[in-house]
């Protein structure tokens, strides 16, 4: 019988995707890939596939789990699986500056990011933003690593020469300007199947690290996105929440081939909207959920089930 397949590195994460699963009395099979083999002279079983797999898995000793991911999807797509989130999503989880090119391509506003790879050229980008204040972080990134906030050159000498520098797992150092919410917080907007399900303020008022970086602290005392948080009450679903920017997200995601993901913008002093984040491994927070009534957890196992049932109607036609 066909099943749906959890791709993944941590179990933590999954946990409550399981056991919504369970719930709804969905068959399925955890594939935990934090190591493992490809048999490539072997084809798939037949199922639904649910790529969730982290950027930030290497901080949770999984260093090359992305890359076993992507061999795995490589051989699920080769031979027909349906693949939610494929290869296409985990390049973009992997890699903000392909996110942010996909982004503005589909007229969504990034902040002004430089990339670079060497200490050097760290410090000569920098000079982009003289008289402004602005961030470090990592490409491959999540829970906000290599997030630092500088207002001067050589304030960044003095970290990337200092004994603190965090070197990216990839190598890629991101210089980005620093975007400033008046109200100090972001908002974080989810889609399961494509389509927009709801969005959350997040408060970032604790400590830039949330702003506009990934919505974790570098330091993981608690992850604004994780289903149980320590500070449950920074985050409330904005009830009702419209923007013709949905509509450009959805657009990216399409053109991605992404079915599940958590999008995040920041909104300067003018109005202005800066989208900083694409998250195709995204959790939810139980708090804020149980408060409004809504459940992306469950929504993404009804998902998964609806996909599963089609494949069933396909082979049984």
């Amino acid at each position: 019988m066909s099943k749906i397949y959890v791709i993944h590195e941590n179990n933590e994460w999954t946990a409550h995707l399981i056991n919504r699963l369970k719930e709804l009395n969905l068959p399925y099979e955890d594939w935990l890939l934090d190591s493992g083999t490809v048999d490539l002279s072997v084809a798939p079983p037949e199922g639904i596939f649910y790529n969730r797999m982290s950027a930030s898995s290497h901080t949770r000793g999984n260093r090359f789990a992305p890359e076993l991911t992507n061999a795995v999807l490589a051989w699920l797509e080769h031979h027909g699986r349906t693949v939610i989130n494929g290869s296409r999503a985990l390049q973009l989880e992997v890699s903000k500056v392909l996110q942010y090119l996909e982004l503005e391509k589909y007229g969504v506003k990034t902040p002004k990011t430089i990339a670079a790879v060497g200490k050097e050229n760290i410090l000569k980008a920098a000079q982009a933003f003289e008289g402004k204040k602005f961030i470090t972080k990592h490409n491959r990134a999540g829970k906000g690593l290599g997030v630092q906030l500088f207002t001067s050159a050589s304030a960044l000498q003095n970290y990337v020469e200092g004994d603190t520098f965090e070197e990216p797992v990839d190598g890629v150092t991101l210089l980005q300007e620093y975007i400033e919410s008046p109200e100090s917080y972001i908002t974080r907007c989810e889609f399961v199947n494509g389509k927009f399900l709801y969005a959350v303020r997040v408060d970032t008022s604790e400590g830039f690290e949330l702003c506009p970086a990934d919505a974790c602290t570098i330091d993981d005392l608690f992850c604004p996105v994780g289903e149980e948080s320590s500070q449950p009450a920074k985050f409330q679903i904005r009830e009702g929440f419209d923007h013709p920017v949905l509509e450009k997200y959805e657009r990216v995601l399409a053109a991605n081939n992404i079915r599940v993901a958590g999008i995040e913008f920041i909104e300067d002093k003018d109005g202005n909207v800066y989208t900083y984040d694409i998250n195709t491994n995204t959790n939810y927070n139980s708090e804020a959920e149980a408060k409004s009534g809504k459940y992306g957890m469950l929504e993404v196992a009804k998902f998964l089930g609806n996909e599963l049932e089609n494949l069933h109607e396909l082979v049984r036609g």
